[in-house]
């Protein structure tokens, strides 16, 4: 059973004191056939820098994406079943993203069939239950429970509940740069890094 999450927004008053604008069950979500057992439940998009606290008090309408806004983020839950294998394996990915506006996100030949990279800084963090971040390298892969946080800058990675039990984490992901100074060439995508051919001590 996917989990509602009640979303109480504040705000003023015309004397300016302080008020609940907004008390309900956040009602923007997305489940999907192509991607079974995960639901992504938006609470609060900004689309600016500096954000807006005097705005809309609702801005999650629309199309589900799976970016925040230019310039701007997104703040949403999203609920992971424990994966079937057998399931997985058959599914599509890139198909499955694409209705997020996210199919070329996902990573070419990937380890897992969702893995995929974004050009923002997310925090992240377990709220229950447990899950692998997945990673390029598997040696890599790391097992996070309730209560730890992860900080993803922009890189290649996905989600596996390998557990019997859900798994649901808190996101916030801000539209990023890889450096403010960069290049525009060089200001989305994976950073560039000098090359290396072998350890100097080698002979």
């Amino acid at each position: 059973m996917a989990r509602n999450f009640r979303r109480v927004v504040t705000g003023h008053d015309a004397q300016g004191r302080t008020t609940i604008e907004s008390d309900q069950v956040a009602a923007q979500y997305l489940e999907r056939p192509n991607r079974p057992g995960v639901r992504l439940t938006n609470f609060w998009l900004s689309d600016g820098t500096p954000a807006e606290y005097d705005g809309p008090v609702e801005t999650c309408t629309g199309n589900f994406s799976l970016h925040p806004p230019r310039n701007g983020s997104v703040f949403r839950c999203v609920e992971f079943l424990p994966e079937v294998p057998e399931v997985m394996a058959k599914l599509d990915g890139r198909a499955a993203f694409a209705e997020m506006g996210a199919g070329d996100n996902i990573v070419d030949n990937p380890r897992h069939p969702f893995m995929h990279r974004t050009d923002t800084l997310d925090y992240a963090m377990v709220m229950s239950g447990e899950i692998w971040m997945l990673m390029d390298d598997e040696a890599d892969d790391t097992l996070l429970r309730a209560g730890d946080v992860v900080v993803q800058r922009g890189t290649n990675h996905a989600w596996a509940n390998r557990g019997a039990e859900p798994c649901v984490m808190m996101f916030v992901l801000l539209d990023g740069v890889t450096q403010r100074d960069a290049q525009a060439d060089a200001a989305k995508g994976i950073p560039q890094r000098p090359q290396t051919h072998g350890n100097a001590n080698d002979n």
